[in-house]
């Protein structure tokens, strides 16, 4: 009966239904595709986020496994924004998995949205879910890209940051350079993409060497890609070593009695001594923020020399670019200062 009035699409006895078969728990998960199908396609979108709660007040609950059967099924339907707007909605009471992405990723390259997918699949990348989705979707996007370059529609730098790293995160690295490549005027979106899906892969190196190649082309990093840096480089959780200069809990406690944090730098320490062994992770941000000072500039300037004197390269080239920002924007200030 459900699926001859929704096929009717008379909304109003549909919803008389739903009340009906709720109240005497004769839903099932076919019921509730054939209900949320029928609501997505006449565009009732509210009623669709309204259905699940009504459900669940009947007592079936927000269960993961009928609501991914009823974002699978609008996808393959090509109703894939109207699951993409019920996912974000009901994300506060159903705890979507990789198989939700999977479906809305899949749904986008179907419909030849590629920007979406290519959101989609970085959200989900993102939240810790693999990509499973397999090389035939992505493979996809690529076509649909390259379709979209020949009718002269070029994707914004988002979009190609977007995807770049999307196809990093399945080590398809040659795929990968070959967008960034043909990218005219890079920012900061496509740059991140790169280096972050490089440092996915562990090549910490590699990533290094495209943070010297925006800069060399006049792409000033922001604060967010000294940080991804470091933790590619140290780990979340910070480098150790027997030389202070190279152990950065070290300076981090130094750092913040310097900047007068002095009740911080007790409670870092002491949790650090009561988790013995166990390191808490290192806050990239605030060590950054504390020695964001002239202080800051000499000291990165010697830990930069330190570094490489110790075969880190790498961080030494870091660590001495973050100091040389200093150094010019406490110019810069005085300059302003004077005038």
């Amino acid at each position: 009966m459900l699926d001859i009035i929704g096929k009717s699409r008379n909304i109003d006895l549909l919803w008389e239904l739903v009340l009906g078969f709720g109240e005497k728990k004769l839903f099932n998960d076919k019921g509730f595709v054939i209900v949320l199908k029928t609501l997505a396609s006449a565009r009732e979108m509210r009623k669709c986020v309204e259905f699940f709660h009504l459900m669940n007040g009947f007592g079936y609950g927000y269960d993961l496994g009928c609501f991914n059967k009823v974002v699978e099924c609008l996808c393959k339907c090509k109703l894939v924004d109207e699951a993409k707007y019920i996912v974000a909605k009901m994300k506060g009471f159903v705890k979507v998995d990789g198989f939700t992405y999977k479906c809305l990723v899949c749904g986008f390259c179907d419909v030849g949205d590629l920007v979406e997918a290519s959101k989609m699949w970085n959200v989900m990348v993102d939240e810790g879910f693999e990509a499973e989705i397999g090389c035939g979707k992505l493979g996809q996007a690529r076509v649909l890209f390259d379709e979209m370059c020949e009718r002269g529609l070029q994707p914004d730098n988002d979009v190609l940051g977007s995807l770049i790293y999307g196809f990093l995160s399945q080590a398809r690295v040659r795929e990968a350079y070959e967008i960034a490549e043909g990218i005219e005027k890079p920012d900061i979106s496509v740059y991140h993409g790169l280096i972050k899906g490089l440092l996915r892969l562990k090549r910490a190196g590699e990533a290094t060497q495209v943070f010297r190649e925006m800069i060399r082309r006049g792409c000033e990093p922001t604060m967010h890609t000294y940080v991804m840096l470091l933790q590619g480089h140290m780990g979340k959780r910070g480098r150790k070593g027997d030389d202070p200069l190279i152990n950065f809990d070290t300076i981090f406690v130094g750092g913040l009695v310097k900047a007068g944090k002095s009740l911080e730098a007790t409670k870092y320490v002491e949790r650090v001594m009561k988790r013995g062994l166990e390191v808490p992770r290192f806050d990239y941000n605030r060590f950054l923020h504390y020695y964001s000072n002239e202080e800051g500039v000499v000291m990165f300037e010697v830990m930069s020399k330190k570094l490489r004197e110790v075969g880190l390269f790498d961080l030494g080239d870091i660590f001495e670019r973050y100091g040389a920002k200093m150094a010019t924007r406490d110019r810069r200030r005085e300059r302003q200062i004077v005038t």
